[in-house]
């Protein structure tokens, strides 16, 4: 700082300056003097400063800091390196301000410190390195400045690393979440390499500044399966969010963290996340070194490399969606019109109607929505048309997490429609105009065979083409897929479809329509039994249901629940029974808990909007009967 700096931030003429700190200042008023001596102390300004003698060693290095963000274990790495090796360090804070800043500055340059440590506020701080350097004291910088020599943590590099571990793990959907500092730049430019390199796309949507409850929904949804992240609390933040929706990494999710040594208030956490540990006791250190190898003028400082090893991989997995094993629905796919009267149809009568209401429908999409509300990741194969009932058809599918990558329209008829009649006592009937459901052919199902991969269980009905469903059934043998069989709308089974079903699922009257020939239900169930069938569960309505198998014969009886409307019992049964045959529950158990299921849909009005929840349906049975969720 000379009397030129000086005279200009106050305002006044240089030999204004001169006059006021050599004392000659009896025409100057005391307003001014005392303006200027307060400049003069600010900045610790002494006259002819020029001739300090650059030659002396004072023993001292001055390390100037900005805020609190190395008043950690980095500060206390350089404190310790600078005394080990004969140093005093002066310590001053910027605390963000410009002017503080530079008065720091001209107060460690008057000490005639050996060498400085700086951490500048930001770019424009730069504009004072002319004081440092017009005084030829050795220096180093904390950050990553343009055209300056810098140290700084390698960001950048940590980032790309923690991205491509989850990317070797097949994740595709990768958020980001940054910390509002100078490393936010540098974290996001190694977030972006390593997409580009496995040519993943970038999407500014994916980088995460603040986290709120609204972060399950996207990983709920898989929008999100992996994160990395820049900031240790705010990963502990979402650990903790996601908790309170049930979802835990790395079964829903993979997140992988940068940890500062210092974060040890948070050492439980440090075995349950995957994390790059900074230790800034060793960067503050090497920056030290790097001053003094400067101000010794011993060997050339080296840049401050991190090592790139995660701490443990407890929170690191293969993508949910990659992992788990999924149910592949393969049927049909209708916009439901329901008439409501106080009696259902009849020969030579007039029937009145009470109300008239249109949802998305068919056994399919039922079956898909049903299960996923069970918290399955669930495929459905079907057909619409390119009418407005198809859009409303995707966006109930989308709202209920299915994936429709096996759904196609067809340019040649519209959805599919049914109409469903509903006396007040919950009984129905359903007319079904098929459409674009009656498209679905072997050709159709063969070129969706991709979608049968990593799935346990396929639910499949009757009310598409026959010859489709046998494919489907023959394509699922193929995979070591187990097959559920709905038989609505059929009257005739080819045996060679029967012995390929490992559950087939009529009710009473689809029964009878299949083995026309035997009287009572055990006779015609043995029937389908000898044709190959692995188990047969007849569905009894307010009876219950009847399971057949090579084991046993055995009855269940019905929930209590009132009865609304009990059109789609039979989807919400075989959506429970594939989602706890799925989760390991035994044939017995999931068939008590399927007709949990049911009884709550046919309690409720419609059937999409009744299918139960996992949440709802467990909660309930464990007040009931508390040892159906326990596993054998």
């Amino acid at each position: 700082m000379n009397i030129r700096d000086i005279a200009k931030l106050a305002g006044v003429s240089v030999s204004t300056v001169s006059k006021i700190v050599n004392k000659k200042d009896a025409s100057i008023s005391k307003e001014t003097r005392e303006r200027v001596l307060k400049i003069v102390h600010e900045y610790n300004y002494t006259p002819y400063s020029s001739t300090i003698n650059s030659t002396t060693t004072t023993g001292s290095i001055g390390i100037l800091i900005n805020s609190d963000k190395y008043t950690d274990n980095a500060l206390n790495g350089m404190i310790e390196y600078a005394q080990q090796t004969g140093y005093s360090p002066i310590i001053l804070n910027s605390l963000g301000d410009h002017k503080q800043e530079l008065r720091n500055i001209t107060s460690l340059c008057t000490k005639q410190v050996d060498g400085i440590i700086w951490d500048p506020i930001n770019e424009s701080s730069l504009k004072n390195l002319k004081h440092i350097e017009t005084l030829n004291i050795p220096h180093v910088l904390l950050g990553k400045w343009k055209d300056e020599a810098s140290y700084w943590v390698p960001y950048e590099e940590i980032s790309y690393f923690l991205t491509e571990q989850l990317i070797e793990k097949k994740h595709k959907r990768i958020a980001c979440i940054v910390r509002e500092d100078k490393s936010k730049e540098h974290f996001i430019n190694g977030y972006k390499k390593a997409l580009f390199k496995y040519n993943l796309k970038f999407n500014d949507s994916m980088i995460i500044n603040t986290l709120d409850f609204s972060i399950n929904d996207f990983i709920i949804e898989k929008q999100i399966s992996g994160f990395v992240s820049a900031d240790f609390y705010k990963s502990i933040e979402l650990y903790n969010l996601t908790m309170q929706s049930g979802l835990k990494a790395p079964n829903d999710y993979s997140l992988l963290s940068i940890r500062n040594d210092t974060d040890i208030e948070f050492t439980n956490y440090q075995n349950s996340l995957s994390t790059v540990t900074i230790n800034k006791t060793d960067f503050g250190a090497h920056i030290c070194q790097a001053l003094i190898n400067l101000i010794t003028k011993a060997e050339e400082p080296k840049p401050f490399n991190e090592k790139m090893v995660l701490a443990n991989t407890k929170s690191i997995g293969i993508p949910a969606e990659n992992e788990r094993s999924k149910v592949l629905v393969v049927g049909s796919i209708n916009m439901d019109t329901y008439l409501y009267s106080s009696k259902l149809p009849h020969n030579g009568a007039t029937n009145f109607l009470s109300n008239l209401s249109k949802r998305p429908g068919g056994k399919g999409l039922n079956q898909a929505i049903g299960t996923a509300k069970l918290g399955h990741q669930v495929r459905l194969i079907g057909c619409i048309g390119t009418d407005s009932d198809s859009n409303t058809m995707f966006q109930e599918l989308k709202k209920n997490s299915v994936d429709t990558e096996g759904i196609t329209r067809s340019n040649e008829t519209e959805t599919g429609q049914a109409y469903i009649s509903v006396e007040s006592s919950g009984d129905s009937m359903i007319s079904i105009l098929p459409g674009a459901n009656a498209e679905l052919s072997p050709t159709f199902i063969k070129n969706k065979h991709k979608l049968f991969s990593n799935v346990k269980y396929c639910l499949v009905q009757t009310e598409i083409p026959i010859d489709a469903v046998e494919m489907t059934c023959t394509l699922a043998t193929e995979n070591a897929v187990k097959t559920i069989l709905k038989p609505s709308a059929s009257k005739k089974i080819p045996d060679s479809l029967l012995a390929k079903v490992d559950y087939l699922i009529p009710n009473e009257e689809e029964l009878t329509s299949l083995c026309p020939d035997y009287k009572t239900i055990e006779e015609k169930v043995d029937f389908l039994i000898s044709k190959g069938v692995g188990n047969v569960i007849v569905t009894l309505g307010k009876n219950g249901c009847f399971l057949k198998n090579s084991k046993q014969g055995k009855y269940f009886p019905a929930t209590n629940f009132s009865a609304v409307d009990s059109t789609g019992a039979s989807d919400a049964f075989i959506s429970a029974l594939s989602a706890y045959l799925l989760r390991d529950y035994c044939l017995e158990k999931a068939i008590q808990i399927a007709i949990y299921a049911a009884g709550f849909l046919v309690s409720r009005d419609g059937i999409t909007t009744a299918l139960v929840d996992r949440t709802t349906l467990e909660s309930y049975i464990a007040k009931k009967e508390p040892q159906l969720l326990l596993k054998d």
